[in-house]
């Protein structure tokens, strides 16, 4: 046979095995020298080769095969002997590439790790006698022939020193043989001058001081301290140092509390007389409420590499839930490439800072993993720092996670991950540069877990040898890794006892003399100003800010509308599509009333030729969840896509409309964040049903709702929340537009229940128009979409603007009693009470709910005579929607002269029935109840 002409070093036990099975199947097949070796094998160990060598490739007679030439003298024992021993090389080096990681010396603490089976050289039949062989090293960057010794020694430098790589899992080879050319060929090592080498050294100087200080200054007070975990002080200097090399110019962070504070003085350059004047909490009454501990709060600065490249940081702000922050910081980095049109993503960068628990604990982190290599999400990769302290408050690994890494969620990207010993400042120096280096070249997301230890509590004022006593009984005889790091200086030279001793009194008497100046009565901290963007933009009072006119002109409206209706003459659309499209351009010459869909498309468009930009996510919201919107088309015969709203005018903004993943807290995160940067432009989240959001709720309670009044941060984020109940079940019904009025307070956020397009018009338009910058959340309809009643003309998107309160359109004089309700209920009401000729019952609709808009409801219940019942009608349950709030709001009597009372669904756990007869029923004793039936 010709496979024994192969050379060799290619021969393995996947070739030896496949021509053994042609010998069983026909010993004639294979040459006489394999049919003798193949004979002995037999007569030796049994009936197959895989019995011979056994299921771990060891002590077998394949591997031991007999030294003597067979009496042809072909010499087949001894070349198969060769071959078998550079397979067994081979696999070692592999097994050091895959497994190496798992004894490198990662734990300052000293920990011991178990060594597995696959490296050690038995398991492959090697012994001592094999050391000083040589052998083909193509696989390795280097000599092309090394010992077995020298093979050990560049494996074991490169994957079992301070640090450990894992990326093997990684599928594309030409990304592993870059990983393996990077490290193998420096054995993962980096040489740094001296001036490097004092810089981390002074930045490790920095990061101990600074803790030392607090914790004498301020006894007692809760800092969360980096104690332990010093190396994140130079990893993120040299991280930022090497970005600007690379020419990036925004650097968006997003870290937790541990750390933080050392992050702000010693990185983001804020005063430490600021942090210092927040621990002396002299003005409690600014806050008034508002405000957010020390250890939460973000910053900005600007930072100058030494290569003279400027660089704009930015550090979210971010509450306790520990991870949320990432998506955030991900969608405030697309917002900054969006701006300056950087498609390439080569212009900014993310760098996200974690614990080792809580990335291992918490499925935001999956969430957002999952988004970075999609076109919508992709911001050119993330670098991703773990804190790894070995514990997450009180729990060790063992009962915090199943996997033996806590990285072992981010082997999901084909990405790598480098764990790191922290207390080797110069393997962290050779870390980061790689993971620079590597997420430059792909463009990647890259993980650099740092482990570490946490030297205190889970704050300064926690004991934890409570439950950590060994692990803290070690800690306490650990030296510093700034003191480790200047006895390696020391033995090389590159610093001097005087030179530390300098640098330490140098910065111990700045923070003397910043907390000087932060103690002094006639200091007075200034407020950080909005950067750019947001010079034009206010947050404060809802009825502050001037309204503006969100009208278009009837000719334009139409114009809009049946440009969106073309499409390309080679595009083939659904036949389906084709008939939506036919009904759009005649509701565009005005021969139809608008639908919801229409509306909405003319409102977007309006905007996107006005030049603001437009991004729409959420899960299926191209074609809409109830196929109402059809933005993106598809063709059908070859499957390429269409957007007729980027076809608008030659200058129009940029329009996005974006399926998004199956998730709603990392997305909803993501669009939030990117509000924050970009606020001139109309950034909605859809959910796919209203009860949907109930996953992005940490989103929504710790950044959406709150962010202006902890942060002074603000944001116009949309969320569109499909709602009404229509008997589809209790999941599919509410969009728990109770848990959003629970959390309005000082004009937080808007809520509004819109009932027709043009509402919906206006309400998009004035979110952009006008000064103010609030979240909206749009109670969105399902059965009005294609409900002939709930539709506008062309004059109604011309004229007026947003209504918070629509008056009924029957006259004043013979009303009896006025029922009030929001959204979906008001077109049950209008057609019973057709149905029952009740000229004597006005609906009044209440479009917007939160800000509660108190002076146009006056205006609206004007005309009516005092002692006329005014009844809240809901469908609803009575515990859910906005009874509950509008009770407390108003009273039992509205403007104290018009009782006020309500009408809702009982008191339920759920929101609604699960049985669509049982919801009929419901609604009918509903709308009964409405007009004075029981």
């Amino acid at each position: 046979m010709e496979q024994t002409k192969e050379p060799l070093n290619s021969m393995s036990l996947g070739f030896v095995e496949a021509l053994y099975a042609d010998f069983l199947e026909d010993a004639s097949s294979v040459a006489p020298e394999w049919q003798r070796y193949f004979h002995s094998l037999g007569e030796a160990n049994g009936s197959s080769l895989r019995q011979a060598v056994g299921p771990s490739f060891r002590r077998s007679s394949m591997f031991n095969p007999p030294t003597q030439a067979q009496p042809n003298g072909h010499g087949a024992t001894k070349e198969l002997n060769v071959a078998v021993l550079q397979d067994r090389v081979d696999q070692l080096i592999r097994a050091y590439r895959v497994r190496g990681h798992m004894i490198a010396n990662l734990d300052p603490l000293g920990m011991p790790r178990p060594v597995p089976p696959e490296l050690d050289l038995e398991f492959y039949g090697l012994t001592e006698a094999d050391m000083d062989r040589p052998f083909s090293t193509r696989t390795i960057y280097g000599p092309d022939v090394l010992t077995l010794r020298g093979i050990l020694k560049r494996l074991r430098t490169t994957y079992c020193r301070f640090i450990g790589a894992q990326f093997m899992h990684i599928d594309d080879l030409r990304v592993r043989n870059w990983l393996q050319h990077r490290m193998e060929g420096s054995e993962n090592r980096i040489e740094l001058s001296r001036r490097e080498q004092v810089r981390i050294f002074t930045r490790l100087t920095d990061a101990v001081i600074f803790e030392e200080f607090i914790v004498k200054k301020y006894i007692g007070a809760k800092s969360f301290s980096l104690e332990g975990a010093e190396s994140l002080i130079p990893l993120l200097d040299l991280a930022i140092e090497k970005a600007g090399e690379q020419g990036c110019s925004e650097i968006v962070l997003g870290m937790a509390h541990r750390g933080r504070l050392n992050v702000l003085a010693n990185i983001m350059a804020k005063s430490p007389r600021l942090i210092f004047r927040e621990f002396e909490d002299v003005a409690p009454e600014l806050q008034a409420g508002g405000g957010d501990v020390k250890y939460h709060l973000g910053h900005s600065a600007d930072w100058v590499t030494a290569c003279g490249q400027k660089v704009h940081l930015s550090l979210c702000f971010n509450p306790s839930h520990l991870e949320f922050v990432n998506p955030v910081a991900i969608g405030r980095m697309r917002a900054k490439q969006d701006r300056i049109r950087d498609t390439d993503h080569r212009h900014g960068m993310v760098l996200l800072v974690h614990g080792d628990a809580a990335f291992a604990g918490e499925g935001i982190v999956q969430e957002t993993f999952n988004m970075s290599g999609l076109q919508g999400y992709s911001v050119g990769g993330t670098i991703h720092v773990i804190v790894n302290n070995q514990i997450g408050f009180t729990t060790p690994p063992s009962e915090g996670r199943s996997t033996p890494y806590a990285t072992d969620v981010a082997k999901m990207l084909q990405s790598p991950i480098f764990h790191v010993n922290g207390e080797d400042p110069e393997a962290v120096a050779q870390v980061v540069r790689m993971a620079m280096d590597f997420r430059q070249e792909f463009q990647r997301d890259v993980v650099i877990d740092m482990y570490c230890y946490r030297l205190r509590g889970h704050n300064e004022t926690d004991e934890p040898s409570f439950t950590q006593p060994l692990l803290y009984q070690a800690i306490e005889k650990h030296k510093s890794t700034r003191e480790a790091y200047l006895e390696h200086l020391l033995k090389l030279g590159g610093v001097t006892r005087e030179e530390a001793d300098k640098i330490e009194s140098q910065r111990r008497e700045q923070l003397e003399r910043e907390l000087s100046v932060a103690r002094s009565e006639d200091y007075v901290p200034r407020p950080e100003m909005f950067p750019n963007p947001w010079v034009n933009y206010i947050g404060g009072p809802d009825k502050a800010v001037e309204e503006v006119e969100t009208g278009i002109d009837r000719e334009r409206a139409g114009r809009l509308l049946e440009i969106q209706t073309r499409v390309p003459p080679d595009f083939h659309a659904h036949p389906k599509v084709d008939r939506l499209l036919k009904l759009r351009a005649e509701m565009a010459q005005g021969k139809r009333p608008l639908d919801w869909a229409a509306g909405e498309a003319v409102a977007l468009a309006s905007l996107a030729t006005d030049g603001y930009r437009i991004r729409m996510s959420g899960q299926d919201c191209t074609r809409g969840t109830f196929s109402q919107r059809h933005a993106l088309l598809h063709d059908i015969k070859d499957g390429h896509q269409y957007l007729p709203l980027e076809h608008l005018a030659p200058n129009q903004g940029k329009v996005e409309i974006i399926n998004s993943p199956l998730s709603e807290m990392a997305v909803l995160g993501f669009e939030y964040g990117y509000s924050l940067d970009y606020p001139d432009a109309l950034v909605m989240w859809e959910a796919q049903f209203g009860d949907f959001v109930n996953s992005a709720q940490v989103i929504i309670d710790q950044f959406i709702a709150s962010a202006e009044e902890k942060w002074r941060r603000l944001s116009g984020v949309v969320l569109l929340l499909p709602h009404g109940l229509e008997g589809n079940g209790p999941e599919h019904s509410s969009a728990r537009l109770e848990r959003f009025l629970e959390l309005t307070a000082s004009d937080n956020m808007q809520v509004i229940n819109p009932t027709t397009p043009a509402q919906y018009f206006h309400a998009l338009r004035r979110q952009v128009l006008r000064r103010l910058r609030k979240p909206l959340v749009v109670m969105t309809p399902k059965s009005l979409l294609r409900n002939p009643e709930a539709v506008s003309s062309l004059d109604e998107l011309a004229q007026g603007r947003f209504q918070r309160v629509i008056p009924d359109r029957i006259g004043t004089s013979a009303v009896q009693r006025v029922l009030i309700c929001s959204g979906k209920v008001y077109y049950d009401l209008d057609a019973k009470r057709r149905e029952m000729g009740r000229d004597d019952v006005a609906i009044l609709r209440m479009e917007q709910l939160a800000p509660l808009p108190i002076e146009q409801l006056r205006h609206a219940l004007a005309a009516y005579s005092d002692g006329t019942p005014v009844v809240w009608v809901q469908e609803e349950p009575e515990n859910m929607a906005a009874w509950r709030y509008l009770r407390v709001q108003l009273g039992e009597k509205l403007f104290d002269r018009l009782p006020f009372s309500g009408v809702f669904r009982r008191a339920s756990a759920s929101p609604a029935t699960g049985s669509h007869s049982g919801h009929k029923r419901e609604q009918a004793e509903l709308l009964a109840k409405a007009f004075g039936g029981v």
